[in-house]
């Protein structure tokens, strides 16, 4: 029982350290676009023009 005294107030900091990382990588603007990544990596060769037959 004496070992709840020291794990509830470790498993606390732990939750608050957590919370505090994500609400720093949501203001610097980490989850803005993330569609848009996934799309750039799929869809980068179209920028070059329709495919071309020889």
């Amino acid at each position: 029982m004496t070992a709840l005294i020291y794990l509830i107030p470790i498993s606390m900091a732990m939750a608050l350290i957590g919370l505090v990382a994500f609400v720093w990588t949501f203001r610097s603007g980490q989850y803005d676009d993330p569609k848009g990544d996934a799309e750039r990596i799929l869809f980068d060769h179209l920028e070059d023009g329709p495919p071309v037959d020889r």
